[in-house]
C-alpha cells in the first residue's frame, strides 16, 4: 500500500490524522497551562473545551449549550459566553466571525494571529499558521494605534468535498 504524501501547506484538519492523539494533546496543554498559571479548570470550562475539540467543526453558542445539556450540565447563555470569553482570553478558543461560531485553537502554546480556512460544503475549519498560509501581509504603520488582534478567514472548498463533487 502506497503511503500518501502529506501536503506541507495544508492543515491536518482536512487530512487524516489521529484525532485521539490530537484530543489528548489539547487536553494536556490546557491542563498544564491552568496549573502553570494557577487558574481553575472548572468542570464547565473543561467540558466546553472538550466539546470544541470533539470535531473540527466550529460550533455556535447554542450548539455548545445543547451539548452541555446532553452532558448533564445546566447552563444559560450568559454562563456559556463567560466560559467562551475566558477560553478565548487565554488562547484556547477562537471565534470565527464569518460563521458566528467558536473553535478550539490548534496551537495554544503561543500568541498568534490565526488564519482560518473554511470549507463552505462540510463547514470544517482549519487554523493555519502564518508560515503555512503563505500570506505575507505588511504590518500597518498606524500612528498612535497598537493592533491587538487580527483574524483572516478564507472560505473555499476542501479537497474531500471537491472530489465528492467531481464524482
Amino acid at each position: 500500500m502506497k503511503k500518501k504524501k502529506k501536503n506541507e501547506n495544508s492543515s491536518k484538519i482536512f487530512e487524516y490524522h489521529d484525532h485521539g492523539a490530537c484530543f489528548g494533546d489539547a487536553i494536556t496543554q490546557i491542563e498544564d497551562y491552568f496549573i502553570q498559571k494557577k487558574l481553575q479548570l472548572t468542570p464547565l470550562r473543561r467540558k466546553v473545551f472538550e466539546i470544541l475539540i470533539e470535531d473540527h467543526k466550529p460550533l455556535g453558542a447554542y450548539d455548545i449549550l445543547d451539548k452541555l445539556g446532553e452532558a448533564g450540565f445546566s447552563s444559560s447563555p450568559p454562563i456559556a459566553y463567560r466560559v467562551l470569553d475566558f477560553l478565548i482570553e487565554h488562547g484556547f478558543v477562537h471565534k470565527v466571525q464569518g460563521l458566528n461560531a467558536f473553535i478550539a485553537c490548534s496551537n495554544p502554546k503561543h500568541s498568534h494571529f490565526p488564519t482560518f480556512v473554511i470549507c463552505r460544503k462540510c463547514e470544517k475549519v482549519a487554523e493555519v499558521s502564518e508560515e503555512k498560509s503563505g500570506l505575507n501581509l505588511p504590518s500597518p504603520r498606524i500612528t498612535n494605534f497598537k493592533i491587538e488582534k487580527t483574524t483572516i478567514e478564507l472560505t473555499g472548498i476542501c479537497s474531500t468535498c471537491e472530489n465528492a463533487e467531481i464524482r
